[in-house]
């Protein structure tokens, strides 16, 4: 499989993991602490499968930026979280800097 498939599938294992730790209150919920325990396993064993084929700063730099986004929005969704301007555009420079590295740099991979 494509490494880029596992970065996809380890980046959503992640936010499912870390949308699920809010919801833990010690062993009183059951089902999102196996959520979060199962989406961290998922999300670094297929990053560990990533890494064979991409640069790990480059696969990291992916998966940090883009899961940011995206439990950013998965918090707004399922919590109600905004975020103000400065959050969002800092977050758009962040996607940025992924977007610099898979357009213009021979490191990424690709």
């Amino acid at each position: 499989m494509n490494a880029y498939v596992y970065l996809a599938i380890a980046i959503c294992a992640e936010v499912v993991a870390t949308a699920s730790m809010k919801a833990v209150k010690g062993l009183s919920t059951p089902l999102p602490l196996l959520l979060m325990i199962a989406g961290y396993t998922v999300a670094f064993w297929m990053l560990t499968l990533v890494v064979r084929s991409i640069p790990v700063g480059i696969a990291y730099a992916i998966w940090s930026g883009l899961g940011i986004v995206l439990i950013s929005i998965a918090a707004w969704l399922i919590y109600g979280q905004k975020l103000d301007l400065p959050a969002v555009l800092g977050m758009a420079m962040i996607v940025g800097g992924v977007v610099v590295i898979q357009v213009f740099s021979n490191s990424s991979g690709h």
